[in-house]
């Protein structure tokens, strides 16, 4: 270490004072280490067991603090932290001063973005210390996300701009590894403990969270090895700033091991315009997606209003428009004026403005007609240059990524979608307004050719249309949504494989990697390995549940990524007619597929695939076998020396840019992951009551009669309802046709709810969920004997009900049409019901007159079930079954324009005692069927007055016109 001293200089040469740098660095370690190890070591000697209490376990199962709990809201050692960190700020600030003049050049960008980040990270770290979670939750959080995410930039930009140092470039690598590396344990732990509620998981996750402190002190640290060049005059001693290389290691070494450690992303500069031209590249690969997966969505609306094929279904063909440039002056037109063609397909945003659900329909089926073919002219004419090509294809990959992020942000909506407006959550106007900046940036650069080239005859284009839509049907099923996966493998409580809200990082992970590789490594990606590797990921996904499954989802939507650049290259270098018209209606002949196995009782042809995802997988798998065979057949014939992958584009400054843009992608979804992070602190609504609500509710795939998204409509009834268990129906929307949405996910973190979304799309049903404030201590999936119409879903859940187990029971029957189904579904459940001996609720859809048929199973000495109130006459599809417990009302609310089905409630209370629990058991029939009025029952045990008379936003109590109760 070299050492530094301090000195006064001659007034008159204008030094007062001179020190070395040095000690900058010296003072920031010493006052924020104190910071932390002070808070540290009187916390445990004042208040060790309440800083070690977490909202599980105190000592001994938990034995050593966090940090946030050793840094909060205690006195003497928060006060004491808050003043060594305020003595902190001042050495930081010059840290990152110093560091700027040191690294800044002419001509360089760079170092002033590192310095900025470093600022608003500095910023960042003191509003997370001084405003604690319990001073003000969100703005702690928010600090706290800008804080984690200002620090990647500082920490990769201070290895990119390092002096030529070689200690210290090793140790900035060194602590920079493990510092982002500490992070995949720590969020495994802190998961451990909130989800899963592991004893002792919190004190490992303690450790790494300080870890991570020492890490980040350690960091900047190091710049006690920099700035010894320096004295605070301020003056340059040694040269260092400008360039001068001190150490015995070559200057180009030393930059080539920096750009390795940064990935090349700093390298070659920074042009704002270039970064500019493939922010609004990605944003239009966006926008295409976002109209595309909205097709599906604005089609689905109409078969379910008409119970059946209605005709408008034929718009899915909309995609088929790249056919039409196999008109040469059509080809010609379109490539010569691609901004017209982009700007056309806009009014896919436009739609929503469109009120009539037909014409939004239209409207939408234009946009995606238009999006198709102008993209498909974009290829073609950009596939003379290779570096063009490339940047055009992984802004539309990393526009499907985008897509991602911002459903996952929005509950698996998308924000901009026509079903989307203000009411329910929609930024329509701004994203359209972006949407059209984006589109003219995109389309300021001429194409190559004018569309009249003569398509080499380089391979088969029905072979490359054959991957193109197998390429196109994988991305779009499985990688628009980050939950779709891992619905696939969801298998109920209690939970042992991953969870949407928790892990949906991983499935934007594991597209990111594939984007890079597929780009920097094109040998591996055209390879028979990787695609066998697809492959194996594919079977595993579709045959296996819990972790296992996912790896194997994780595992094919790397290879989805991979190959789709060099893919698409190999098509856009052919007869875009037949690569992209034929690609896109195989791709439509996959995607009625994917509705087929499911819709099989509605449609011609239907029972032939029946239940066969298997199938489909294999068919969307050896498609993209096909395409990838004719590009190594291609790449064989056009390299004889040696096998090669794609031919690599000589300028890359562009990767760098997209490669920046994966990065701030992958940081918004983490951000929204952890403001997302479940609590599971959940409260019901009369806890003093030992009171619960249970309701039951056919939500029509989540789209209102106006075709518009209706979660918020549906929280807003459940909320004020005060439902704290309810079974939702027809809530499977992880379809291509349905938007691969999950509408139980708002629901649930919004209502502060557990949730059980059923079984997956993979299980071929329309849906059945179960959310619940109370635990969900284990359930269980069936699907019930359907062997003629659609299969019937059921959930068997035990819950947690203020320390009494309550089984719940979801059930969806099956059509009127098959009387067959429903007798043996009738039984299957009956018998289902009469296993447990522990109070029961069942919630559901059974397609029968009351006090006939098959409600006499349901309702029978084999399940020992009771009706909410068999004087109800005027049901035939929801009803609510119980036994072993108190039912104290029974309500039915009119749906409004929400959906085709009313909402069912009734209250139960929870048995005290061995002798209330006998009583509820063992009561005569007479005495649990009494009827009394409302002001016989405590205030705690009504339903909410709003809903009397002619209620709120289309919402009343209707048939009976007010709530019944009931009080034995």
């Amino acid at each position: 270490m070299a050492s530094s001293s301090s000195r006064y200089k001659d007034k008159d040469a204008g030094v007062v004072l001179s020190f070395n740098g040095q000690w900058v660095s010296w003072s920031h370690t010493v006052a924020a280490s104190l910071a932390f190890l002070s808070a540290l070591v009187i916390g445990s000697a004042l208040h060790y067991h309440k800083i070690v209490q977490n909202e599980w376990y105190g000592y001994p199962q938990e034995w050593f603090p966090s940090v946030s709990a050793t840094i909060g809201d205690r006195y003497p050692e928060r006060s004491i932290f808050m003043l060594f960190i305020a003595i902190t700020s001042g050495p930081r600030f010059a840290l990152v001063g110093l560091w700027y003049l040191l690294t800044a050049k002419p001509g360089r960008t760079l170092p002033k973005l590192i310095a900025g980040s470093g600022i608003i990270r500095t910023l960042t770290c003191g509003g997370w210390t001084y405003i604690t979670s319990t001073d003000d939750h969100d703005w702690h959080d928010v600090l706290m996300i800008s804080y984690i995410v200002f620090t990647i930039p500082w920490t990769t930009g201070c290895i990119a701009l390092s002096p030529p140092n070689a200690k210290a470039i090793k140790y900035r690598k060194y602590i920079a590894s493990a510092f982002f590396g500490t992070l995949v344990p720590l969020v495994y732990f802190f998961i451990q403990h909130k989800v899963h509620r592991v004893p002792g998981a919190y004190t490992i996750y303690a450790f790494f969270e300080w870890a991570l402190i020492v890490f980040d002190v350690s960091f900047d640290a190091v710049t006690a090895l920099d700035f010894d060049s320096l004295e605070i005059t301020i003056r340059d001693v040694k040269g260092a700033s400008k360039g001068v290389n001190k150490s015995s290691v070559p200057t180009a070494v030393l930059d080539k091991e920096k750009e390795q450690a940064t990935g090349g992303v700093y390298s070659a500069g920074f042009r704002f315009g270039e970064f500019l031209d493939i922010a609004a590249d990605v944003y239009h690969g966006f926008v295409f997606w976002s109209i595309l997966t909205s097709l599906g969505v604005v089609i689905w609306y109409f078969p379910l209003w008409h119970m059946g094929i209605s005709g408008y279904e034929a718009l899915v063909m909309t995609t088929i428009s790249p056919f039409l440039l196999g008109i040469k002056p059509l080809r010609s037109f379109t490539v010569s004026n691609q901004r017209i063609a982009h700007l056309l397909s806009l009014a896919g945003l436009l739609a929503y403005l469109v009120k009539d659900p037909v014409y939004r329909l239209f409207t939408v089926g234009f946009g995606v007609s238009m999006g198709c073919l102008s993209w498909a002219a974009t290829w073609y004419s950009d596939s003379v240059q290779p570096t063009r090509l490339e940047a055009r294809i992984l802004a539309w990959t990393i526009g499907l990524l985008m897509s991602s992020v911002a459903k996952f942000a929005w509950y698996t909506n998308n924000p901009i979608w026509p079903i989307m407006h203000a009411e329910n959550g929609g930024w329509n106007a701004t994203g359209l307004f972006l949407a059209i900046l984006a589109a003219l940036r995109f389309t300021r650069r001429g194409p190559l050719h004018g569309g009249n080239t003569t398509e080499k005859k380089s391979g088969s284009a029905v072979l490359s249309a054959i991957g193109i839509g197998g390429l196109f049907f994988g991305l779009h099923s499985l990688l628009s949504d980050t939950s779709t996966m891992i619905l696939w493998v969801w298998d109920g409580y209690p939970i042992r494989g991953p969870v949407s809200n928790v892990h949906g990082w991983y499935t934007i992970a594991a597209m990111t990697a594939g984007v890079l590789i597929g780009v920097l490594q094109p040998g591996l990606a055209t390879s028979w390995t990787a695609y066998g590797l697809g492959c194996i990921g594919a079977a595993y996904l579709t045959l296996y549940e819990q972790w296992r499954g996912y790896y194997g989802g994780l595992t094919l939507a790397a290879y989805l990524m991979v190959i789709a650049v060099p893919m698409i290259s190999n098509a856009a270098k052919k007869s875009p007619a037949v690569t992209f018209g034929l690609g896109f209606l195989i791709y439509n002949f996959l995607v009625l597929f994917h509705v087929w196995v499911v819709a099989y009782a509605f449609v011609p042809g239907g029972p032939l695939v029946r239940e066969h995802t298997d199938w489909l997988m294999i068919t969307m798998m050896l498609s993209i076998g096909v395409g990838l065979f004719d590009l190594i057949s291609q790449q064989a014939k056009n390299n004889n020396k040696k096998k090669v992958g794609v031919r690599r584009p000589g300028n890359t400054h562009h990767r760098k840019y997209h490669f920046g843009v994966l990065g701030v992608l992958n940081l918004l979804f983490l951000s929204a992951n952890f403001l997302r992070f479940p609590t599971n602190d959940y409260k019901p609504h009369h806890a003093k009551d030992r009171l619960f609500t249970a309701g039951i509710w056919t939500i029509h795939f989540s789209l209102d009669n106006d075709m518009w998204s209706s979660e918020y409509r549906m929280r807003d009834l459940i909320k004020e309802m005060e439902v704290d268990v309810i079974g939702l129906l027809e809530s499977d929307l992880q379809r291509v046709i349905m938007g691969n949405r999950d509408t139980t996910q708002f629901l649930a973190e919004d209502l502060g709810m557990y949730v059980d979304y059923g079984p997956g799309p993979n299980k071929h049903t329309w849906g059945a969920a179960l959310l619940s404030k109370f635990p969900i201590v284990n359930s269980t999936h069936h699907l019930l004997p359907s062997p003629v119409g659609e299969l019937a879903p059921a959930i068997h859940a035990t819950l947690d009900v203020y320390g009494t187990l309550v089984d719940v029971f979801v059930f969806h029957s099956g059509q009127e049409e098959d009387p067959e189904d429903r007798r043996l579904q009738s039984e299957y459940l009956s018998k289902l019901m009469g296993s447990t001996n522990r109070p029961s609720v069942l919630l559901s859809y059974l397609v029968t007159e009351p006090l006939k048929g098959n409600y006499n199973t349901y309702v029978s000495d084999v399940s020992g079930m009771h009706d909410v109130d068999k004087t109800d006459w005027d049901r035939w599809c929801e009803y609510i079954l119980f036994k072993g417990l108190r039912r104290t009302g029974y309500a039915r609310v009119s749906r409004s324009t929400i959906t085709d089905t009313e909402l069912q409630v009734a209250k139960f209370v929870v048995p005290n005692s061995e002798e209330d629990s006998k009583f509820a058991w063992g009561v005569s029939e007479d005495v649990r069927d009494r009827r009394v009025e409302e002001h016989e029952v405590p205030e705690g045990w009504r339903f909410p007055k709003m809903f009397r008379g002619q209620g709120v936003r289309g919402h009343r109590y209707h048939v009976f016109d007010e709530p019944r109760y009931y009080n034995f």
